[in-house]
């Protein structure tokens, strides 16, 4: 009885809180279902909006309730395979400045698509009165979005709510880019551009990070502000930009770490959370095992391009299957469609692979995949080399910093064929300083006090104990750019310096007319 009392008065009091979750659908979903999985686990209620014609957010589920919206979801499974076979396909013509403009003008085209989605999703939700008062009355503690959906944090301040972002990405890029300071000297912008710029930059390559920031620019003045500033103006009045209402958030919760990033300013709201999914490896199926094992002393490479595409065009797959036959690894490749014909012995073609357990094998000695975030950290997470073979998006630059810490090759998807290809596996597996690099990078990103979870789940309670971390946001996002940067403050100096030195140079005008009027009377 006595023991009981005392581990009773030892655990901490369990607070169950109720979590309103606006997602984003595709590989975001992956990152956010396992967070959820933690919250229920610990005893709070989550529901999730989620589009009628979700990909991957599926209306059941044992950890959340769902709550279906009557519109279409920003990413559509078939729509995205064919901008693939696009871009895939751009990129292997002529490398001429129409092609990169085409490239670029499509790329612009499909974020608008996308921006007008979630407007309309917005606005579907706030005139539909009942759904709003339901959403009221559930008394939810916080709303936990994803950064890149306007509709929650639109949501978020529609039902005064705090606000926690997951967050890579905001509808105006790099998420440090919209709450924390961002010299170009020594911060590079993220962009699709095979840029390769670091935070030591030579003048012409701040010369270029700076352009690449004025196409940023561009970007959002002609896919973003002309659908959200009149969405935000009408629901939020005329004086509020939608990227205040962003800032506003009380807690960034970040999807990297400085193992990925380049040292930068932060902010005290921003917590990171890099590789908060990876977790030990699991056993293996007995058949998938078996086929690990026989690599013997070999190993194995494991090759898959993401939840978001399962297959390359034909005769690119016949070369990589080409190079794959000539290594002695074995190879498990996520691969669907046609067999190449040159497809070796030594590899297995799958729909599907535990990629996270097959990373975490002993037998695995390189990973091939596109760059995307979720693979990037588990790479890291278990130490193991990449081959990267980026298509789009972030993809390029997220490998690029692979690239630079010594972990990873890049090949160019346009260009390469079986003997790039086999060139840069036999680089990769037999060169030791790759794996060395790796292992180094595994272990300072390991080295933490607290696990990437414990301290995401630790801020989401935090926000619902205190109803908000108003106490951790600046104030800054609420200063116009006149006074972000002083300017007011500067003409005001600078005006003073003037009048200062014309009433200066006016007294010695004065004075010195009196002194030559006088000199003149006494020499009359």
């Amino acid at each position: 009885m006595h023991l009981l009392l005392v581990a009773l008065l030892c655990c901490a009091p369990v607070f169950g809180g109720k979590v309103l979750v606006v997602p984003l659908d595709g590989s975001s979903w992956v990152n956010m279902r396992v967070l959820l999985e933690e919250l229920h686990s610990r005893g709070h209620e989550v529901t999730v909006l989620r589009p009628s014609d979700a990909w991957y957010i599926k209306a059941e589920s044992p950890f959340y309730k769902s709550i279906t919206l009557n519109s279409l979801t920003v990413f559509n499974e078939e729509e995205f395979g064919s901008l693939t076979a696009n871009v895939v396909e751009q990129r292997r013509q002529e490398r001429s400045v129409w092609t990169q403009i085409a490239l670029q003008y499509q790329s612009l085209v499909t974020f608008y698509e996308m921006n007008k989605v979630m407007a309309e999703m917005v606005e579907q939700m706030f005139e539909n009165e009942t759904f709003m008062q339901n959403l009221k009355d559930s008394n939810y503690d916080l709303v936990l979005a994803d950064a890149f959906v306007v509709a929650g944090v639109l949501l978020a301040h529609r039902l005064e709510l705090p606000l926690v972002l997951a967050v890579r990405w905001t509808v105006q890029g790099e998420g440090h880019f919209a709450i924390a300071p961002s010299p170009l000297s020594y911060i590079p912008v993220p962009s699709e551009f095979p840029c390769e710029l670091t935070d030591k930059m030579s003048f012409m390559q701040r010369v270029k990070n700076v352009l690449i920031y004025s196409y940023t620019r561009f970007q959002i003045w002609y896919t973003t502000d002309p659908v959200f500033k009149p969405l935000v103006h009408k629901y939020f009045g005329p004086d509020v930009h939608y990227m205040e209402l962003f800032q506003a958030a009380d807690i960034w919760l970040m999807r990297t770490d400085f193992t990925f990033e380049f040292p930068r300013p932060t902010m005290p709201n921003v917590v990171y959370i890099s590789g908060y999914q990876c977790k030990p490896s699991r056993p293996l199926s007995k058949e998938l095992e078996q086929f690990v094992q026989s690599s013997g002393e070999h190993g194995v490479i494991v090759m898959t391009l993401g939840t978001l595409v399962a297959q390359l065009p034909e005769d690119i797959t016949e070369e990589i299957a080409a190079a794959f036959a000539q290594v002695p690894q074995k190879v498990i490749w996520r691969h669907s469609g046609k067999q190449p014909s040159t497809l070796g012995n030594n590899t297995l073609l799958v729909d599907w692979l535990p990629q996270a357990d097959l990373l975490g094998h002993p037998q695995t000695k390189l990973f091939v995949a596109h760059g995307g975030t979720n693979g990037l950290q588990e790479a890291i997470y278990h130490g193991v080399p990449l081959l990267g073979l980026p298509l789009f998006f972030d993809q390029q630059d997220n490998l690029f910093r692979m690239e630079v810490r010594g972990v990873a090759k890049v090949l160019d998807i346009s260009t390469v064929n079986r003997e790039v290809f086999l060139q840069a596996l036999q680089e990769l597996l037999y060169q030791p300083k790759h794996r060395e690099n790796m292992k180094r990078l595994s272990e300072l990103h390991r080295d933490q006090p607290m696990k990437p979870m414990d301290k995401a789940m630790f801020w989401i309670e935090f926000v619902m104990r205190h109803r908000g971390a108003k106490h951790l946001i600046t104030e800054s996002y609420k200063l116009s750019k006149i006074q972000y940067y002083c300017i007011d403050v500067v003409v005001f100096l600078l005006t003073l310096a003037a009048l200062s030195l014309f009433m200066f140079m006016k007294t010695l005008t004065v004075l010195w007319t009196a002194l030559s009027s006088r000199l003149k009377t006494k020499q009359e």
